[in-house]
């Protein structure tokens, strides 16, 4: 599905933010990328997204191919139209808009009616409370809500890779853990996932797969359960789980979900 060659991507023509990164997305699957505070995670996300130009950064070398296809100059609205919808760190929601046009705003790209209901219907039925709070301002509500909001706008897009940018940031332990359930269901219900996260305990509870970034730099990489049991990983990153996320495995229903009040 997601393919990345040996990319490289400087700002402002000095700060090599990704230093030749390989990395491989499969059809179906949820893979972690992991790392600490300027590791390189959100530039990989942005590059792959097309928003890396907003941020003055550019692609030097290497390749990003999604379903064979070439995402180096691609730009935002594009990339979603391909199927690569971001969910941005920080949530960043419409604040004035209801819940409902938030909705309705990431799905303006389809002309579909029906599609954009199904999509909608989907969002409701992952996440029963937005459905509630239809009508309340995105601003008003919690910040574990509002992380709801930010997933279920970008899933209005029907997205066939979902980016996800530290979704649990700022967020109460219990609160993570429901987010690393939503998660497993939005990739059994059909969507694969690319997940960046700090949060390692969460992160490769879900995963298929994970990388670990380091400087730019891809460190470690393979399936998820046996890189949480390496001495590197559990000394950098599970060293310091919370008890309430520590033992996190995804439950094979949502019935957690409709108890999310954050």
């Amino acid at each position: 599905m997601l393919s990345i060659d040996r990319l490289h991507v400087t700002y402002g023509g000095a700060v090599q933010a990704l230093r030749g990164v390989s990395m491989e997305v499969p059809d179906g699957q949820v893979v972690a990328v992991l790392g600490s505070n300027g590791a390189g995670k959100s530039t990989l996300l942005r590059a792959i997204s097309g928003t890396l130009r907003l941020h003055r950064g550019t692609i030097d070398s290497g390749s990003l191919r999604f379903d064979g296809t070439d995402l180096g100059s691609r730009d935002p609205a594009t990339t979603v139209r391909m199927g690569l919808v971001q969910v941005p760190e920080g949530r960043r929601i419409f604040g004035r808009l209801t819940v409902e046009e938030n909705l309705r705003a990431g799905g303006m790209g389809s002309k579909d009616k029906a599609a954009k209901a199904r999509a909608q219907d989907r969002v409701y039925d992952l996440f029963p409370v937005l459905r509630e709070r239809s009508a309340q301002r995105g601003a008003l509500l919690s910040g574990g809500e509002q992380q709801m909001l930010a997933i279920g706008r970008a899933l209005m897009a029907s997205p066939k890779l979902l980016l996800l940018d530290e979704p649990s940031l700022g967020l109460a332990p219990r609160i993570i853990g429901q987010i690393g359930e939503v998660i497993a269901e939005i990739n059994r219900q059909g969507t694969s996932v690319l997940l960046v996260e700090q949060n390692a305990t969460m992160a490769l509870g879900v995963a298929d797969l994970a990388y670990v970034l380091e400087v730019g730099q891809v460190s470690l990489s393979g399936d998820a359960q046996e890189l949480s049991r390496t001495d590197e990983v559990q000394r950098l990153y599970l060293g310091h789980g919370s008890e309430e996320t520590a033992d996190f495995t995804p439950t094979a229903t949502r019935k957690t979900l409709s108890r999310w009040t954050a």
